[in-house]
């Protein structure tokens, strides 16, 4: 008897995570849990076990990358495969380096999730074509976005900044001090070269890290 795959669905949309729960248990997956925010994800983790987490990474609050990151601290052997609707490159390098062992460009067509959802399970690396594509473009003809100078932490501190949030709250959702925020502000504005948080969010926006 062929062992089902578990797996947690995270994502903010009720109506997203509902299609790719139909998609996954007609492939005979079984989704034992949901989530609809990377907070409840890193809850919620301990207890369900699932063999995968299909994480989304636009998602108020803490977002899919720092969440990958906190389930990787929680859970070292943890299986996340990455969702997103994002076209920049800077997304997937990220989460990737973060740990999570697959990257699955919401774009793709509805059978590649149970193909990235099995390589996942089974502890494999799994890109979709596209983005690997675009990865390697990028590497070849050194196309890197400006969001590549920043460290792991300075470009939540970014994101977070672009999409409109203020240092306090920024400082709660990603548990730091409003100072260390500040820092992470200071050195961020420099190396982009943004005078303001208007300004950083065009770059955000140029750059394809932003949802126009």
């Amino acid at each position: 008897m062929i062992q089902m795959i578990r797996v947690m669905l995270v994502d903010d949309h009720a109506l997203v995570r509902m299609g790719f729960r139909m998609l996954l248990t007609d492939a005979h997956v079984e989704v034992v849990a949901e989530a609809d925010s990377g907070e409840q994800a890193c809850r919620d983790y301990a207890q369900v076990k699932p063999d995968v987490v299909v994480m989304d990474l636009s998602m108020p609050g803490m977002g899919g990358l720092e969440a990958v990151r906190r389930l990787l601290a929680q859970d070292p052997k943890a299986r996340v495969l990455a969702l997103s609707a994002h076209e920049d490159t800077a997304h997937p390098r990220r989460v990737l380096r973060a740990g999570a062992l697959g990257y699955l460009a919401k774009r793709s067509a509805p059978e590649t999730l149970i193909a990235a959802v099995t390589a996942v399970a089974r502890g494999d690396r799994y890109v979709d074509a596209l983005t690997a594509q675009a990865l390697a473009l990028a590497q070849i003809d050194g196309d890197i976005s400006p969001a590549e100078l920043l460290s792991e932490r300075e470009f939540s501190v970014f994101i977070q900044l672009a999409r409109g949030q203020s240092v306090a709250q920024i400082a709660d959702t990603l548990s730091l001090s409003p100072s260390t925020v500040g820092t992470h502000l200071y050195r961020v504005k420099q190396k982009l070269g943004a005078t303001n948080q208007s300004k950083l969010t065009l770059v955000a926006l140029r750059w394809g890290l932003l949802q126009a």
